[in-house]
């Protein structure tokens, strides 16, 4: 047979993988379901292009425009919903550049044919439709959002501020390639805040203006009642009255009968509701510049927490994992048995080994259940051989669904056991058993054009359809014509010739050159369409050519036979095809906590715990970690209610913006079920995260310094919490911290700055801390020049290191002369401001009661002591107490010491 002789050439062949007919390329979504340019103008609406949904059949198409795309296949066209040309947008200005913007019928501006524009963001397959409520209403946000690799329709209502944030940030971690928003937004000269933002923050997406009537929320429930698969039908019950949230799912449900070319299938979708009090929000700038998934210098780069963690084998685990960095959990509970499960990995190596060699094999179960779910529009050669790949990497998933049943058996934790439970539907063994009654039992899943080309022409078994059968044979025998003639040409010319298949190509001849000896150094003039490699010929012959053509012509013939079969199968199993939704949920949890338990394995991480307080022993950067392949340099850190604003001093380069980036990305490691690189580490939940890192003057926004950082504190003042985690740096360059410093009084900040002056601000808010980095000095041996080495270890107290802004400036080539004045200069501020530093003895007294306060609250909340130690502790804290009001001498005297 021509398996065992056929070479395979995949270089630079396109992957068989499985896609829905007129939907390959997902960038260029619009470009190829919509309409071309060419199409006839846009028809009246008319109320009859509207059909209600009814409860027995999917989504009626509505009334369509005729027209062709580009991949030859009609797609049905509402009237109403006819997209206008560019000239419609041609006076728009933004200040963050013309968005790609389209509108619908009806909506200012005149209508005419689609012109669409490709979205910037690779890879992005996710469309997202905003609403925003009018009136009093006014800051309700409803969302819904579904990827097109995934049947997931996921929905979201919430109250957001006038910065629009919370939908900033979720949209910055949908990655849409396209947004859905209400015409009445984005009508000229009356755009909405919300529109502004959204055009601004995402210049490379296009933007769709629907009509306003559209968002319907009955329609939105109608919608949801009829696709909803049965398992997750409870989300009615959490969206009936959230009228938002259902108005953009029937506006996006909509437009997606529109711009596909397929439709969902009755009870199919998986449809959750997402509140936003759920998860941590990280904003996108915070997101950023912890390089949590992107690296800040090369967007390329596996430096960040992401690609630290990511130790993934299916893409669903990694889009989980992805998911889970960008909103941490902050339930403590499932946080707790994530902790467990991971521990659990980490001492039970068969299981650990077990699971990580059958998670291996899974395919994207999420694109799988996509294409099942989805009714193709109108029947083609393309979706015919697609829906066999489809069905093969249905029995292939399922076939692995035994081992990991059997892996899980052995588990002991919590979580592993619910995932373990839910393996054992029989729903899987049901749907399996229906297959191979169908599907040759040795058929599965192969890498590999030809490989699965074979599989798929050998995939329904014998005797189920004559026709077929002959034309296999018929297949089987061109196939060995074709490694026949092969042979033959071999034997005339005495070449070591070979059969060898690509995509393109198909079956084509290949020639080793090692020891070959050519007749006048050329190839024989049967042999056409010469190609030529490092070490190889490729060609053909015109003999091969036509083979080829009576193979192709054979193997359409089996597809389309096979596709009947196939279709019926599905039909039979489709009652039972939603169980794969759990298994998808259960393989991407697994892998992710895979991921995460291998994440410790290769350095060495601690499980953390949860109170009321902030702290870190021996903590490590983990992307610096990955960075530079050895530990470095570990620092503690503690933040309480006692102390909870932390100033962090010290010169440039010593590692101040490296530390606060450290904790904020241990927070949010522990707060995903994650072990952190520390060697004790104890978090309180944080449910925002806001960062602000130093920042230069914005000149496309005519923005100084100045005002970026006021634009930046301020968001962080009006949106953060007292359970919020906050990270400052460099602020002291264009404002003052003290009005900060009120404000965040609950709140857990850590703030760096140049300025030693803020030091004073210890001696006048009970609540601050002083911490610095330390430097040591060397003198040279040789040239006695003065150097300064880091240590990056931090330390109690405020930087003793003075003018490390003059002895940067003395590498440069200003003249000496200058650098000497200013170093007078200087000194004399220095001094003058030290003699006003305030050393109020009954300021000190009232921190030591606070400290002692704070800490006694601290231990009655966390303490796990037995009593005899907590005795000797709360002994310990008297003589601290003790000690800090003797260095507030000389107060009054202290008769009220035991008042705590």
């Amino acid at each position: 047979m021509y398996q065992s002789n056929t070479e395979e050439i995949t270089g630079s062949e396109p992957s068989d993988s499985g896609q829905t007919c007129g939907r390959s390329d997902l960038n260029q979504a619009t470009a190829s379901s919509c309409c071309p340019a060419s199409l006839s103008p846009a028809l009246p609406y008319r109320s009859s292009d509207v059909h209600t949904p009814s409860s027995s059949h999917a989504p009626s198409q509505p009334g369509t425009a005729s027209g062709q795309c580009q991949n030859g296949i009609r797609v049905g066209r509402p009237a109403s919903l006819v997209l206008m040309s560019s000239s419609d947008t041609s006076s728009v200005r933004f200040p963050g550049g013309t968005p790609r913007l389209r509108r619908t019928p009806g909506s200012t501006g005149p209508t005419g044919a689609s012109v669409s524009s490709v979205s910037t963001i690779s890879g992005a397959s996710v469309i997202v439709a905003v609403v925003e409520g009018r009136g009093l209403a006014r800051g309700e946000i409803g969302m819904a959002s579904i990827d097109l690799k995934c049947p997931e329709l996921t929905l979201s209502q919430f109250a957001d501020t006038g910065t629009y944030a919370k939908v900033i940030t979720r949209l910055h971690i949908l990655m849409p390639m396209e947004i859905l928003m209400p015409d009445t937004a984005s009508e000229k000269g009356k755009w909405t805040k919300l529109f502004k933002l959204i055009t601004e923050n995402f210049p490379g997406v296009n933007l769709t203006a629907i009509q306003r009537k559209y968002y319907n929320e009955k329609k939105g429930l109608e919608y949801i009642q009829q696709l909803c698969a049965p398992e997750f039908a409870t989300v009615l019950m959490e969206v009936q009255a959230k009228y938002y949230c259902l108005a953009t799912a029937a506006a996006l449900l909509k437009y997606l009968e529109f711009i596909q070319s397929s439709f969902y299938a009755a009870k199919s979708l998986k449809v959750i509701f997402k509140g936003s009090e759920q998860t941590t929000m990280i904003d996108s700038a915070s997101a950023a510049n912890l390089e949590l998934v992107v690296n800040n210098r090369d967007n390329r780069s596996d430096y960040t927490l992401l690609g630290v963690l990511n130790h993934t084998k299916t893409p669903g685990g990694a889009r989980r994992l992805r998911s889970n960095i960008l909103e941490p959990l902050l339930d403590v509970d499932t946080i707790i048995t994530r902790l467990d499960a991971i521990q659990e990995l980490l001492q039970n190596e068969e299981l650990f080994f077990g699971l990580k060699n059958a998670i291996g094999h899974f395919l994207d179960i999420d694109r799988l259940l996509s294409v099942l779910v989805q009714i193709p529009k109108q029947e083609t050669a393309q979706a015919a051989e697609s829906k066999i790949t489809h069905v093969i990497q249905l029995k292939h998933t399922l076939d692995l669904v035994p081992q990991l049943r059997e892996v899980l058996k052995t588990c002991n934790t919590a979580l592993l056991k619910a995932y373990s439970a839910t393996l054992e539907d029989n729903r899987f063994d049901i749907i399996l058993e229906q297959i191979k009654t169908v599907v040759n039992y040795d058929t599965t899943y192969l890498k590999g054009s030809l490989n699965m080309r074979t599989q798929k022409c050998y995939a329904v078994r014998p005797n189920i359809n004559a026709f077929l059968d002959i034309a296999r044979r018929v297949y089987t025998e061109i196939v060995d014509d074709i490694a026949g003639l092969v042979n033959k040409l071999g034997e005339k010319y005495g070449f070591p010739l070979r059969t060898s298949f690509s995509t393109t190509r198909g079956f084509f001849i290949q020639m080793k050159l090692d020891g070959v000896v050519l007749p006048e150094g050329k190839l024989p003039p049967e042999f056409i369409k010469v190609t030529k490699q490092k070490n190889s010929y490729g060609f053909t012959t015109a003999d091969l050519i036509k083979m080829n053509g009576r193979c192709d012509e054979a193997l359409r013939e089996i597809f389309h036979m096979s596709y009947v079969v196939m279709c019926q199968l599905l039909t039979t199993i489709h009652e039972h095809i939603h169980c794969l939704y759990k298994l998808s949920d259960t393989v991407s949890m697994l892998d992710m906590l895979l991921s995460l338990a291998n994440a410790c394995t290769i350095s060495d991480y601690v499980r953390p715990e949860f109170t009321d307080t902030l702290a870190i022993k021996q903590g490590r950067h983990p992307i610096l970690e990955r960075m530079a392949r050895q530990q470095p340099v570990s620092n503690n850190t503690y933040i309480s209610e006692g102390s909870n604003f932390v100033i962090v001093t010290g010169p440039n380069m010593s590692g101040k913006s490296t530390y606060l980036k450290q904790v904020a990305l241990c927070q949010i490691m522990a707060q995903i079920g994650s072990f952190v690189p520390a060697e004790y580490a104890s978090f309180r939940i944080a449910d925002q995260i806001f960062t602000r890192i130093g920042v230069d003057d914005d000149f496309e926004t005519n923005s100084s310094t100045f005002m970026l950082e006021m634009k930046e504190i301020s968001y962080i003042i009006h949106n953060a919490s007292d359970r919020s985690l906050t990270i400052i740096d460099e602020l002291g360059r264009g404002t003052s911290a003290e009005e900060g410093i009120g404000i965040c009084h609950s709140v857990f900040t850590l703030f760096a700055t140049h300025f030693l002056e803020l030091c004073q601000l210890e001696s006048l808010y009970p609540n601050v801390e002083n911490q610095h980095m330390e430097v040591q000095h060397r003198r040279n041996r040789d040239s006695g020049a003065e150097q300064v080495v880091y240590t990056y270890l931090l330390s109690r107290g405020c930087s003793e290191e003075r003018q490390y802004g003059l002895r940067a400036a003395e590498i440069t080539s200003l003249p000496p002369s200058i650098i000497q004045e200013a170093k007078l200069v200087a000194c004399k501020v220095s001094q003058q401001l030290l003699a006003k530093r305030p050393t109020d003895p009954e300021t000190q007294r009232q921190r030591a009661v606070y400290h002692l306060a704070t800490r006694l609250l601290q231990t009655a909340r966390n303490s796990r002591l037995d009593p005899e130690s907590l005795r000797m502790y709360l002994k310990g804290l008297k003589k601290q107490y003790e000690a800090e009001l003797q260095t507030a001498a000389p107060a009054r005297p202290t008769t009220d010491t035991e008042e705590e």
